[in-house]
């Protein structure tokens, strides 16, 4: 029926219409966030699947984690190019005191390989060494360790970037731990996702309220359910825009509006700086890429080449020289000095924990980034959350769309269905 017929409904049902409309775009706005971030494995039968797609057939995985490579790229792309200088936060260190805090493990490691080496290539001159060589050796290690970790982490910290690759560890901690990226996203846009939830019954209540007038006027069986789509497909598209639009702070009529997300730089950039140390770029991690990384050969040849001279001073200014070569040849004692070597670095990642906290205190990386990151344009700064939504973000105001059809059609069928029986 076309037109309006107060025998044909009551009161009631145009009183739910706007309730429903805003029903519809809450529940479309939250399943559009929990199919952003979850699951975050691959859920179903993945009969076929274009990679980092987050569909297949049959399945989804969230948007977030199945293209963690990708957004990990894009958002600690910032990071390093506009946030961190990685050569000028390492200049930081104090190459002396990072040998100092690092010392009674040292100790401990070099008395550990000496015992190791001198039973392996030399067990009975070992055994039977005079006490006081050994103590002379103890003396030497403890002059010379110094010198060595001081040394070693001066060469280290200047050629930074030939030993490790902060991008890439990024990005590689967030794929192989995709909630990661789960988390920055999360944390950091807290209050964005909070307002798409409950936009989504706001925007819809509004609509709704359309939907009513129009339906007053007007009955026909398409309404409803295209309606319904267009409150699924609007209130998903409206609460995105709200979120990143305007860039800028904009007069509009007697109100100064700017996207949600814009108005929290200072905010945010905490959060992002506090989150980002804390689960991808803290100290632990830095130096697990250096250990295990890309570059960790050029790391190993370094500290080898440092190793050899301190064990060299070492055994030489120990007084075991002359007993080793004696024992061994020239050849067998090179490579008695070769393999210490080896073992100190074989053993260093094993008391590198002792550094965590003067590298975390002397770094100040999330300062540095809080501070910058406060200071980055707009555009920049927009770039930190959005990827988020970008990405595939045409299928969640899709389904938006599609589930507010389908409600709109339910709708049809059990609210109005007496009415359409009836004849109206």
């Amino acid at each position: 029926m076309a037109g309006f017929n107060e025998n044909c409904y009551e009161w009631w049902q145009f009183f739910i219409m706007p309730f429903i409309a805003g029903f519809v775009g809450w529940i479309t706005n939250v399943i559009a966030l929990e199919m952003t971030f979850r699951p975050i494995d691959f859920f179903g039968i993945e009969l076929f699947r274009i990679k980092d797609q987050p569909w297949g057939l049959f399945g989804w995985q969230g948007i977030i984690p199945a293209k963690a490579e990708k957004m990990a790229s894009t958002c600690f792309d910032l990071i390093t190019t506009k946030l961190l200088n990685v050569q000028e936060q390492f200049n930081r260190l104090d190459p002396k005191r990072f040998s100092e805090v690092m010392e009674s493990g040292l100790l401990l490691l070099i008395d550990e390989v000496l015992d190791e080496v001198g039973m392996e290539y030399m067990p009975h001159i070992w055994m039977d060494l005079p006490q006081d060589v050994k103590d002379e050796l103890v003396v030497v290690a403890d002059l010379s360790s110094s010198n060595f970790l001081t040394a070693f982490m001066a060469d280290m910290v200047a050629h930074i970037e030939d030993v490790v690759d902060i991008k890439e560890m990024t990005v590689s901690a967030c794929v192989r731990e995709r909630r990661l990226m789960v988390s920055v996203f999360k944390q950091c846009g807290e209050k964005e996702f909070n307002f798409i939830r409950h936009s989504g019954f706001y925007f819809g209540f509004l609509f709704g309220c359309i939907q009513m007038t129009i339906w007053f006027f007007y009955t026909g069986s398409w309404i409803l359910p295209i309606a319904g789509f267009l409150v699924g497909w609007a209130t998903n598209w409206l609460a995105l825009k709200v979120i990143f639009r305007p860039l800028y702070p904009t007069k509009f009529l007697c109100w100064t509006v700017q996207g949600i997300f814009l108005k929290r730089q200072k905010e945010v950039s905490e959060a992002f700086a506090r989150v980002a140390c804390v689960e991808v770029l803290h100290v632990k991690a830095v130096w697990d890429a250096i250990f295990t990384g890309p570059l960790c050969n050029n790391f190993f040849a370094m500290l080898r080449a440092h190793a050899i001279v301190f064990t060299e001073e070492l055994v030489g200014a120990g007084g075991l020289k002359p007993f080793a070569v004696a024992a061994l040849g020239a050849d067998k004692y090179a490579a008695m000095k070769e393999s210490i070597a080896h073992k100190i670095c074989e053993k260093l990642p094993s008391i590198i924990d002792q550094s965590y906290q003067y590298m975390t205190d002397a770094l100040h990386m999330e300062e540095t980034i809080n501070d910058r990151m406060t200071k980055i344009s707009a555009e920049e700064f927009e770039g930190v959350l959005h990827p988020a939504f970008q990405e595939d973000e045409i299928i969640l105001i899709a389904v938006g769309g599609v589930l507010g059809l389908i409600v709109g059609i339910v709708q049809l069928f059990v609210i109005f269905a007496d009415n359409k029986n009836a004849g109206c």
